[in-house]
């Protein structure tokens, strides 16, 4: 798909406002040359963003805006991934032609050189744009529009709501594109492995069940979440009739056909479809791996380096582990200690209403407990609010275990923590503060609202993004809470152990079955030999590996090297080192490239010095 339904969601949902937000710069003629030249580069990067925006519908949502195109899908054709490639390519000539770095200041020279390696990127990417999955379990219109209706589309107003029953009414058209994308590819032997497609087929009915699809029984998830916002609204009863019986006739007539022949392609695809999980099998599958890896790490690491890194660091983890297993007076292997993590009750909530409730109710703990600490270890703080919410009923079976979603910082839209908990067997208690440390704050919460309240920087790095960086700094501030006198329980600090481990496991398993052939019972086989993770949860880690190859990696290479970097300065400055300041520095000019970052760090502690 272009760009796919989750690409534009990754370029776009890290938060925004709209461009008339945007601070006025304007060149006079007594400016010095740089700061002319920096008012003109300034202008530059926000008509490229407008161009963006003005093709794409989905990412003015994302970013709070509602205007003309509130109605419409993004055009997901293979046409439209051209026009956004030579667009890309036509600006970053432009900008070579019209910007001597040597004119502008330090800031905007970064941001030109920046600008170089998104193109960059986008360039690589391009290159393999045939390789990715248009539909699987975790990617996808089958779920991800009707998640983009009833998480981002919001209603306010009856203009709103007709919006939305456009959307429905378009919506039949926008998954016929990315059928067809995913026919083409099929026909290319680009294909997910068999066991992906009853995921895809599970979450396509789930879409379509429940009224006005099937009488009787409860709402589908659409009919459900447009006629809860209709009724919110100050509108005659004949009004809300009206707007209801067209999203009933737009879901009937243009929703539930085009789900239907997703199924019947989904299913024709299945009985062609291979057992084999890596990239490796496809035409030059090296070189489109090689690729995700340097775009995901931003490194040049290469397949058996990450491989590698990734043992030395399982390794270094079960050492900590055999640690705090003394603490807990465990006797036995630290096999035996997984296992006992593993299938001892009381580390799970049950399986019901009450066990999630209670799972929720220890995630706003944590999130109180973090909050009182963080101005000890911030000096710039997010604005947004954040929320719990439990990942949505109709996709929960095959999405993730926790997530994120950034705010729009005009405040119509919060910053939101999910928590899978369709299966509370795959939820492990002693994980709940990790993982909340990592998605809601410090972790990704607090870095991508900083990034989109830094009105001073231009569009494409408030809401734009590197991988190694962003979740980098998420597995970072799992250690952070450590250091800030949190997992006072050792169970609980095993669980923040557990979740790194996690991390240095998906260096070794998606270098194994993209680079080394692995197959997805070996990958499996491994995380059972080595963690404590949950047999579900383990199962749902390797899917997720095998269909987004590369992204894993990013997570452990970014981590170690801004601890690396906060090693280095509290050496280097001994008592002069100050939390705040270091990770201001860290934060302050949002995601960078890991090597640009270092950079950056060592600017600051020699400035410090």
């Amino acid at each position: 798909m272009r760009r796919s339904i989750l690409a534009i969601t990754l370029t776009a949902l890290l938060g925004g406002t709209a461009l008339s937000a945007l601070p006025a710069i304007a060149a006079t003629p007594a400016a010095p040359a740089a700061a002319t030249d920096d008012a003109a580069l300034a202008k530059f990067f926000a008509d490229y963003d407008a161009a963006q925006l003005a093709r794409s519908p989905m990412g003015k949502s994302y970013r709070g805006v509602i205007d003309a195109d509130y109605g419409k899908w993004d055009d997901l054709s293979d046409a439209a991934d051209a026009q956004d490639y030579k667009a890309d390519q036509a600006a970053l000539a432009d900008m070579h032609r019209r910007f001597d770095p040597a004119r502008l200041s330090p800031a905007s020279r970064l941001s030109y050189r920046l600008f170089e390696k998104k193109i960059e990127r986008s360039a690589g990417a391009y290159r393999y744009r045939d390789y990715g999955y248009v539909f699987d379990q975790m990617n996808g219109a089958q779920s991800q529009m009707p998640a983009f209706l009833i998480n981002i589309h919001r209603v306010t107003s009856k203009s709103d709501a007709e919006a939305y029953v456009s959307r429905l009414e378009g919506m039949g058209a926008a998954m016929r594109q990315a059928i067809a994308q995913s026919r083409a590819r099929a026909d290319k032997g680009i294909m997910p492995p068999k066991w992906v497609y009853p995921y895809v087929i599970s979450d396509a009915q789930n879409v379509v069940t429940g009224y006005p699809f099937t009488k009787g029984g409860e709402d589908a998830p659409l009919y459900a979440d447009i006629k809860a916002k209709v009724n919110k609204l100050t509108l005659s009863d004949a009004e809300k009739a009206d707007l209801l019986a067209r999203a009933t006739n737009a879901l009937l007539n243009s929703v539930k056909p085009a789900y239907a022949e997703l199924v019947t392609e989904m299913e024709r695809q299945q009985k062609i479809a291979g057992t084999d999980d890596g990239v490796w099998r496809f035409k030059d599958g090296a070189g489109y791996y090689a690729q995700l890896l340097k775009s995901y790490t931003t490194t040049d690491l290469n397949g058996d380096q990450i491989h590698a890194l990734g043992l030395a660091q399982v390794a270094r983890i079960h050492g900590e582990m055999q640690e705090i297993m003394k603490k807990t007076g465990f006797t036995g292997s630290l096999q035996d200690f997984f296992r006992f993590m593993r299938e001892d009750k009381r580390f799970y909530a049950p399986n019901t209403d009450e066990g999630r409730a209670l799972y929720l109710a220890e995630t706003e703990k944590a999130k109180a407990d973090v909050s009182a600490l963080l101005p000890q270890y911030f000096g710039i703080l997010p604005k947004a609010p954040l929320v719990v919410k439990r990942v949505e009923i109709f996709r929960e079976k095959s999405a993730g275990k926790a997530f994120y979603q950034g705010p729009s910082p005009d405040g119509s839209r919060p910053g939101t923590y999910y928590a899978n908990l369709y299966d509370m067997a795959d939820m492990p208690l002693f994980e709940i503060e990790a993982l909340f440390y990592h998605e809601g704050l410090p972790g990704h919460h607090l870095q991508r609202t900083i990034q989109t309240e830094l009105t001073g920087l231009p569009p494409f790095r408030r809401f734009g993004g590197f991988t190694a960086y962003t979740e980098g700094w998420g597995l970072y501030s799992e250690k952070l809470a450590k250091d800030m006198g949190l997992y006072k329980d050792p169970y609980r600090d095993f669980g923040r152990l557990q979740l790194e481990l996690h991390r240095a496991i998906r260096l070794v398993v998606d270098s194994g079955l993209h680079h080394k052939k692995w197959t997805r019972e070996q990958a499996i086989q491994y995380v059972i030999d080595n963690s404590a993770d949950a047999p579900g949860g383990i199962v749902k880690a390797i899917e997720r590996y095998v269909v987004y190859p590369g992204q894993a990696t990013a997570y452990m290479v970014g981590r170690l090297k801004i601890s690396e970097l906060r090693d280095k300065a509290q050496k280097e400055l001994g008592p002069k080192f100050d939390y705040r300041a270091f990770h201001d520095t860290v934060l302050k000019d949002g995601p960078v490239p890991l090597d640009v970052l270092e950079e950056q760090v060592n600017a600051w502690i020699a400035a410090q010095k």
